[in-house]
């Protein structure tokens, strides 16, 4: 079967007009459309999705997400003709991708990819496609324009394996996040830590994003956002039906969702006033003071976990109680570090590392906050001896 001529790129956003221009500038016939009515410079656009999509033998779909997908497949269903291949390029669910595959039928190729703007351009994408065999024979050399075809079983799995792909890149946004604060938090300059984390692991990243990561981004286009890496992590959990650390540390980012996701990664740190009540905390054990737990935790408090085999559920007063005023004898042999603390507005969790003696403890912290200050609304632990 013959490649389509005329190829209609429905989606203008950042990933479509680069695809719709690296297609027109290889000789292919564009047209594109675009929700927005964003005209793009190098690409023919026309109005109506439907007139678009009467002139094509390949509609190439480069959307937000699965709901977009199916709105704007609804819009020109009328309009697909029968020999017409839709190639679906956009990140969207296992589940909504299996969905568009059996309602279009073998026409359909599902065709996720990896790699952002300048890897469109440059025709240097990594695509996994799945399809009909004749639909992927008829599609390849215009998947080929844009970059290297990796044929997989189905499009489920196509679309699953993207998400774990874009999971891997989250992963790196948010470790390159910890090193940042932690190179903060021990007053090493920005430049040359960046510098370091060049020569290691995380050095692309760095180096592809390092306008964003000094605050210069200014002239810089986003080429991934932090809103669209949210969206795939959700879905990843979602589909996946497995807790995700990642979802939750984009989606609880403060910055513009539309900011390149190199900004999450500059996100500040956990502010004092959470890590205050946790302190106190540490404090009253390194003391043996009961006072800083009075500080620390709400007077509801219950501290609760499992003493020689037996469940516990102490009140703050019960709990204080434990303390005699006095450091331990092994204090100096002592330590404690807090873990993790994640922020979600007015609650927080935490966990925390206890080395006392022979035993370590691990506590699990929720925290609360009223007007400007944080306290502890409860704690539950675990001894490890």
């Amino acid at each position: 079967m013959t490649t389509p001529h005329t190829i209609a790129v429905l989606g203008l956003g950042r990933m479509g007009d680069a695809m719709a221009t690296r297609l027109t500038a290889r000789g292919r016939h564009v047209v594109g459309w675009t929700r927005s009515g964003r005209t793009a410079g190098a690409v023919e656009t026309i109005a109506d999705p439907n007139e678009a999509v009467a002139k094509a033998g390949l509609v190439l779909l480069a959307l937000f997400d699965g709901p977009a997908c199916r709105q704007v497949l609804d819009e020109v269903r009328d309009a697909l003709r029968t020999d017409t291949i839709v190639l679906n390029t956009s990140t969207v669910a296992p589940a909504e991708a299996a969905k568009l595959a059996r309602r279009i039928g073998p026409s359909y190729v599902h065709a996720p990819v990896l790699g952002s703007v300048p890897a469109a351009a440059a025709g240097a994408l990594r695509i996994l496609a799945a399809g009909d065999p004749d639909a992927l024979d008829r599609v390849r050399p215009v998947l080929e324009t844009l970059g290297t075809v990796r044929r997989v079983d189905d499009a489920s799995t196509a679309a699953a394996l993207k998400l774990i792909a874009n999971n891997s890149l989250a992963g790196a946004v948010l470790a390159l996040r910890d090193s940042l604060r932690q190179a903060d938090a021990l007053g090493l300059p920005r430049d040359q830590v960046l510098d370091v984390l060049e020569l290691g692991r995380l050095g692309g990243l760095v180096t592809a994003k390092r306008p964003f990561l000094v605050g210069e981004s200014a002239a810089v286009t986003a080429e991934f956002t932090i809103g669209a890496l949210a969206k795939d992590m959700a879905l990843l959990a979602a589909a996946s039906n497995t807790p995700l650390r990642g979802a939750a540390g984009l989606a609880d980012t403060p910055a513009d969702p539309e900011a390149d996701i190199a900004v999450a990664a500059t996100a500040p740190a956990v502010a004092d006033a959470v890590l205050e009540p946790l302190r106190g905390y540490m404090r009253g054990h390194a003391t043996g003071d009961p006072t800083h737990f009075r500080e620390a935790f709400l007077p509801t408090a219950h501290i609760e976990g499992i003493r020689d085999g037996v469940f516990v559920s102490w009140r703050l007063d019960e709990y204080c109680a434990l303390f005699p005023g006095r450091p331990a004898p092994d204090e100096p042999a002592r330590t404690r570090r807090i873990d993790a603390v994640d922020v979600h507005g007015t609650v927080a969790t935490a966990t925390m590392t206890l080395r006392h003696g022979a035993d370590i403890f691990t506590d699990i912290f929720l925290l609360v906050r009223a007007g400007d200050s944080w306290r502890i609304a409860n704690k539950a632990y675990h001894r490890h001896s």
